[in-house]
């Protein structure tokens, strides 16, 4: 099941979990995503996957015959370059790659990595659930959300021995990038070049996500609230690409935005006769959504009658801090 916002556009369609809390997609993996297309001003349809929250292709692109995901090589930004639809990063110049490198990998490591430690861990679980489950059963919701936490505490290394360390571990690094990056934007427009870039959408990505989803609770809401810079940085870009007048802030169409050669991204439209056919993961990709809801139904089954065998052994438990205790 989809939901489609926009209409037109020139084929270009982003598949991307559902909005929320003002954001087009509040998924902080799909909004980089969304943002990347409307810095370069493509036209673009977008449709909300509401079946599959769990799935690692998320976001996609289709374009025609062809499809990208964000589980392969390269992600959307990689197949945008790919079929020449549009690339950000072409004209970056050598002397820049190093730096740029090192901001890419502050982002997507140090930051993301703390919000993904508040959103499935620390936060409220309300949030990742209006985001990732509030269209689906209860307690298949329940099970998937639970499954996604575990799955979040083992990629970041968080353990019941090792809780309050990792998480002051963790806001640490993330204080230091946005003081890193704080530094390397100062009072300019866009991080690289006074042009964006795919570094671009994914820290204003980021910081959207983080000011919209997070309350006045959240540490690393407050850590980028000492950075007047990176807030002014974020509305600028919202503004001029996100917003529209007269229309709502961010939830708006996402087609209407023709090709601009101010951004210095060209938009190609599709190849002849050598464009490729849609992966084999794609039509894998589309079949799950009919058989969804079975498997899932299925496995709630299956997890009850599993926990109802349970007389003894090892059973894990949340403290009041949300973290896993045993017993």
């Amino acid at each position: 099941m989809e939901q489609q916002e926009g209409e037109g556009g020139d084929g270009l369609v982003l598949v991307v979990r559902k909005s929320a809390h003002g954001l087009p997609t509040a998924c902080p993996v799909c909004l980089p995503a969304y943002i990347y297309l409307r810095l370069a001003n493509i036209s673009f349809n977008t449709h909300y996957n509401l079946v599959n929250p769990d799935s690692d292709a998320l976001p996609s692109i289709e374009f025609g015959d062809v499809a990208g995901f964000h589980n392969e090589t390269g992600g959307i930004f990689g197949f945008l370059s790919k079929e020449d639809i549009v690339d950000l990063d072409s004209d970056i110049p050598s002397h820049s790659l190093p730096d740029w490198l090192a901001l890419k990998a502050l982002i997507c490591s140090c930051l993301n990595d703390a919000a993904l430690y508040e959103l499935w861990v620390s936060h409220n679980h309300k949030v990742a659930n209006e985001i990732y489950f509030a269209d689906l059963p209860w307690p298949i919701g329940k099970i998937l959300y639970w499954k996604q936490r575990r799955n979040v505490m083992q990629r970041l290394g968080v353990n019941p021995s090792n809780g309050q360390e990792r998480e002051a571990e963790l806001y640490r690094n993330a204080a230091a990038a946005y003081e890193a990056l704080s530094t390397k934007l100062g009072d300019q427009t866009f991080l690289f070049e006074n042009k964006p870039t795919s570094l671009d959408a994914i820290f204003l990505g980021h910081i959207l996500f983080v000011l919209h989803t997070f309350n006045d609770s959240s540490t690393l809401r407050q850590e980028l609230l000492k950075h007047d810079n990176l807030i002014k940085y974020s509305e600028n870009l919202k503004t001029k690409f996100l917003e529209a007048s007269g229309l709502s802030p961010l939830l708006r169409s996402a087609s209407g935005f023709a090709s601009s050669s101010r951004t210095g991204a060209k938009y190609k439209g599709p190849k002849e006769k050598d464009t490729k056919q849609k992966t084999e993961e794609e039509k894998t990709f589309r079949r799950r959504a009919k058989y969804f809801l079975i498997t899932q139904f299925i496995a709630v089954l299956v997890f009850l009658t599993l926990m109802g065998s349970i007389n003894e052994g090892e059973v894990e438990m949340e403290d009041e801090d949300g973290m896993i205790v045993e017993d």
